[in-house]
């Protein structure tokens, strides 16, 4: 079955659902990472890594704007209240993606961790390829059209990510320390990005995106031969150890990044900025 419009995918319930359900994921995550990559501003090892990074997260937060945009032609909102004044049970991004960098805040004491923001970026970039190389011929045409868009930028971003992996990986015994700690929080929270939530089956069903499984699948062989390459294995399976954000379980992070991200827009929101 082809969606080819919003009218069409709007006669089946069903897949209207699941579509509706994929793209709050879709945006929510890439709505919450790019947030906490631009808390990087300033901060970033180096000035040429600086200009890189906010170039990504600005992407990244692009990225995430016409996921939002295509939920408001379904009739959810206007995108902007979408992104900023849904209550934090209504996201639906996976909840490695909200958490701080480190301890501090951006304007005071920032005790962020690169290893932290390299391994979860590297990570999420691998997923979120795999995702839009499955959207690619998604039944419904607005996202396909969406994700060839997209994947072409996301191709420079894990060349960015793959590089600081490796040379860290490869680095200084304290550097070595510092991305091992990183893997392994990172993997015992990233099935909360894998996974599609209760409406995955229906998402599959009507070939909206590939089963759960098989993106899965994918994923963690793409991150095992990445981590062979710098001689480390992990034998156990990805995890969600802090709740599954999917079903709208979020942390008190999600409340901290949202009143930032939400406070201009807040304060008069029929204002166009």
């Amino acid at each position: 079955m082809i969606f080819e419009t919003k009218e069409e995918l709007k006669q089946h319930t069903k897949a209207y659902e699941a579509a509706k359900a994929l793209l709050y994921q879709l945006a929510d995550d890439d709505f919450m990472i790019a947030y906490r990559g631009s808390e990087w501003l300033g901060l970033a090892p180096h000035i040429e890594e600086d200009v890189a990074f906010s170039s990504i997260s600005q992407d990244t937060m692009g990225h995430a704007v016409m996921y939002y945009q295509l939920l408001e032609e379904l009739g959810e909102g206007k995108a902007d209240d979408i992104s900023h004044l849904r209550n934090p049970v209504e996201y639906r991004n996976a909840i490695i993606l909200e958490e701080k960098n480190g301890t501090g805040t951006y304007l005071e004491k920032p005790d962020y961790d690169w290893a932290f923001a390299v391994v979860r970026n590297l990570f999420y970039d691998y997923a979120k390829t795999i995702r839009l190389q499955s959207l690619k011929d998604s039944s419904y045409k607005p996202l396909a059209h969406i994700a060839r868009r997209v994947i072409g930028e996301e191709y420079y971003h894990l060349m960015h990510w793959e590089l600081w992996f490796k040379q860290l990986m490869q680095s200084t015994p304290e550097a070595r320390q510092r991305m091992e700690a990183a893997i392994e929080r990172v993997w015992d929270e990233f099935d909360g990005v894998l996974t599609l939530g209760p409406e995955g089956e229906a998402m599959n069903e009507y070939s909206l995106i590939s089963s759960e499984q098989n993106l899965r699948d994918r994923w963690v062989e793409k991150v095992q031969h990445i981590l062979s390459e710098v001689d480390y294995k992990i034998e156990r399976k990805p995890g969600m150890k802090s709740g599954n954000g999917r079903m709208g379980e979020h942390t008190e992070d999600l409340n901290q990044a949202l009143s930032i991200l939400s406070e201009v827009y807040r304060t008069d929101p029929v204002t166009s900025w």
